[in-house]
């Protein structure tokens, strides 16, 4: 069984949005910077994965059923697939409630994509 890594996201003590990379057009990425920004976007390279990790993030709330977002052409099991490698890669996390699981996408991690894809300032 694999260890999956979660992306650093988060600074636990403060709860402040710490960027797993600088933005891409601000220097060349180390390799550890490279891999983590690598992980997430392999995550989201899939089609499924990613109209999921949509679903789940513009739902009313900002969570959603897996209920109510398992409607994406492929069989219940693929859905529950996908989603592990959304929350493998630290892009969803996840609550059981009762029967049904909720996913939630975390707004720091929104925000860290936004960092990651941002243009840096320009020079004055």
């Amino acid at each position: 069984m694999s260890n999956p890594k979660v992306l650093p996201l988060i600074a636990p003590e403060s709860g402040a949005v710490v960027p797993c990379c600088p933005p891409l057009t601000e220097r060349p990425f180390t390799a550890e910077e490279a891999e983590t920004a690598a992980r997430m976007f392999r995550a989201l390279g899939d089609p499924v994965r990613l109209r999921l990790f949509s679903a789940v993030a513009s739902h009313e709330g900002g969570e959603a059923c897996v209920c109510d977002i398992s409607d994406v052409g492929v069989s219940q099991p693929t859905v529950s697939h996908h989603l592990k490698k959304l929350k493998d890669a630290g892009l969803l996390t996840s609550e059981r409630r009762g029967t049904w699981v909720y996913y939630r996408v975390e707004p720091s991690v929104l925000a860290s994509m936004g960092k990651l894809l941002a243009v840096a300032p320009a020079a004055a």
